[in-house]
């Protein structure tokens, strides 16, 4: 076992590199590498500035607060990548804030989508007599056995908590992280019972399922009569990025905390790992940055929904013309 040991470098023991020592150790690639992902970062963030001020200028209030909100998870992700790329020491801060943007973010999609429909008193109105469909993912997804439910303002209020208590919830939990890291009693590769993740972040994974049902429910429930305003593209970039932020970073973590990413000094493994997760998430946050603007710079203007006929009702009309001809034909 000693000598197994002493094979070891000591810096794949140790935690991540102060920020001089990392840009120390770079090489002409390493140095390119990090130019094109900072130029990315920095772009992302420009692009979504300019696009907060189109918004702000075109778009009447309350919506464009919301469509801003959400328009700003990849750029915030992006920075905070490039942050906690030039500088290792800083991932827990860096991660805690996309985290905790991305959670408010997971409620504002929902509050998108009933603004998107003239606010909560039209889509009430549009909706009498209709029912959710609460067998959707992430949650009931396979319980196709549950009963619709009538919408009515009061189970809008709980669709709207259920995401609410998300994002309250996980930056408390965010800074709760952070000072028991700053402890030491918080670490990431402490999978003991007795450690703080081990207790934690399986909560946090309970909560945000919890949030993204309601967010689902009233998707598929409006989702027809918002396609003029190409909300389909629009919620598949959010998915996309909380595909991106939270299961892919997640992977990574867990095969940096079996070895399976290999120690680079002076890198150990989880500290390359997270530095690995950082630099992709900049490209493909980039990217999605470029595809949202697209979708969120435009003219805005109102949504008729009395106007949308879903395909149920549409073919029943089809019918009854064809019938009402065929009798006058007689």
């Amino acid at each position: 076992m000693d000598d197994l040991n002493g094979t070891i470098d000591p810096t794949c023991l140790q935690e991540p590199p102060l920020a001089i020592d990392a840009i120390n150790q770079l090489d002409m690639f390493g140095i390119a590498l990090y130019a094109i992902l900072t130029f990315m970062a920095t772009v992302s963030l420009i692009l979504y500035l300019e696009e907060c001020v189109y918004i702000y200028k075109k778009v009447p209030s309350p919506k464009k607060t919301t469509i801003i909100w959400v328009n700003g998870a990849a750029p915030v992700i992006a920075t905070m990548s490039c942050l906690g790329m030039w500088i290792p020491r800083s991932t827990m801060f860096t991660d805690m804030t996309s985290n905790s943007y991305f959670a408010v973010v997971i409620y504002k999609v929902l509050i998108l989508l009933l603004e998107e429909c003239g606010g909560e008193d039209a889509f009430l109105k549009f909706s009498a007599n209709k029912s959710f469909m609460i067998s959707t993912g992430p949650c009931c997804c396979c319980c196709r056995c549950l009963p619709s439910v009538p919408v009515t303002r009061r189970m809008l209020f709980w669709l709207k908590v259920g995401s609410l208590q998300y994002a309250i919830l996980k930056t408390v939990l965010s800074i709760f992280s952070i000072v028991l890291w700053a402890n030491g009693n918080f670490d990431l590769a402490d999978l003991e019972i007795t450690g703080a993740a081990i207790w934690i972040n399986p909560f946090i994974g309970v909560l945000t399922l919890t949030a993204l049902w309601p967010v689902g429910i009233m998707f598929m429930f409006i989702r027809g009569s918002l396609r003029s305003i190409k909300m389909v593209p629009k919620y598949a970039m959010y998915q996309l990025v909380l595909i991106l932020s939270q299961l892919q970073s997640a992977v990574i973590s867990i095969l940096s905390l079996d070895g399976t990413i290999a120690c680079s000094p002076p890198f150990s493994s989880i500290a390359r790992g997270s530095m690995i997760s950082q630099q992709v998430m900049i490209v493909e946050m980039f990217i999605i940055t470029l595809v949202t603007r697209m979708l969120y710079r435009r003219t805005y203007e109102p949504i008729r929904l009395d106007s949308y006929e879903n395909d149920n009702e549409l073919n029943a009309k089809i019918s009854l013309n064809a019938n009402s001809v065929e009798e006058h034909t007689a």
